[in-house]
């Protein structure tokens, strides 16, 4: 039989754990190794059939589940910064190269081109939202940085997972207060375009759609095709208004870091367990960049 407690073999002194084989002898309430020969008198005072069972002392050991892999988060504005650090190391070798006594001179005298800088001012931008939205994982928030959109080199900002849903966000360092401008009426379609200070940025509205198709698409192939999804764009160096200020247009929420955080926070039908699942599945279909 199996023993359900642990023991020590009457005959050879051999400790018993819990599970093995071995024979139980209830009349003296002791228990024998399967190695140890099993005494007539045994047989005499008691029935075999009943109380004794003599099998092969294997004990399969309990194989315990493998524990999945914990998901990398990712770092926010690390494709970016190392964008910048790459494009300024070439043009350093460049200006050397073509100036090797007076290169260093030129460098410390000239500035980067704005299409260089762009890169390390993203980078920034990425990395003050994400150090905001890391403080909210203690509340059930989970992130992740700085995804790539395979088989692309384009990489999604932040997607965050919480009881609410899955938002995805766009982190930007624009100039200006962000705000709507509406044209046509009367006779021509209403059109409402993203405008912050005086630059027109339909291009991004337009981007954080695709980004969010394409969330969309990964949860509903990982299983998950009903959980809802948010597309954001933070705007981390806004001229926001002292009250008021975030809006929504074309389905998009326009607001700032703290505002966001507020979103992510409310509350929702997604369980923990669900949301961990959902997690993982983002981070399996967007690896960091």
């Amino acid at each position: 039989m199996r023993l359900r407690y642990a023991g020590t073999c009457r005959d050879c002194g051999v400790d018993l754990d819990a599970g093995v084989r071995a024979v139980y002898d209830r009349a003296t309430k002791t228990m024998i190794c399967v190695t140890c020969p099993v005494p007539d008198v045994a047989a005499e005072v008691i029935k075999p059939a009943e109380i004794l069972e003599v099998v092969e002392a294997v004990r399969t050991p309990a194989i315990p589940e493998p524990r999945p892999a914990p998901v990398d988060s990712g770092s926010a504005g690390a494709s970016a910064r190392r964008e910048h650090e790459r494009r300024s190391a070439k043009r350093e070798a460049r200006i050397r190269d073509a100036h090797p006594r007076l290169g260093g001179l030129i460098l410390a005298l000239s500035d980067e081109p704005q299409s260089t800088t762009a890169w390390a001012r993203g980078a920034k931008g990425e990395e003050v939202l994400g150090q905001g939205l890391d403080t909210l994982t203690a509340r059930g928030v989970l992130m992740l940085h700085d995804r790539r959109i395979p088989p692309t080199r384009a990489n999604i900002d932040h997607i965050a997972v919480s009881p609410a849903g899955v938002f995805v966000i766009d982190a930007k360092r624009y100039k200006g207060r962000p705000h709507v401008v509406t044209t046509g009426g009367l006779f021509r379609p209403r059109i409402s375009t993203l405008v912050v200070g005086s630059r027109v940025s339909k291009k991004i509205v337009d981007g954080v759609h695709k980004q969010v198709a394409l969330v969309h698409a990964a949860l509903a192939k990982a299983g998950f095709p009903d959980v809802p999804i948010r597309g954001m764009l933070c705007f981390v160096d806004a001229d926001w208004p002292l009250f008021g200020g975030s809006f929504v247009i074309d389905g998009v929420d326009v607001l700032w870091p703290k505002k966001a955080g507020e979103q992510l926070l409310a509350p929702g039908l997604i369980e923990v367990a669900a949301a961990s699942e959902i997690h993982r599945a983002l981070a399996a279909a967007f690896p960091v960049a």
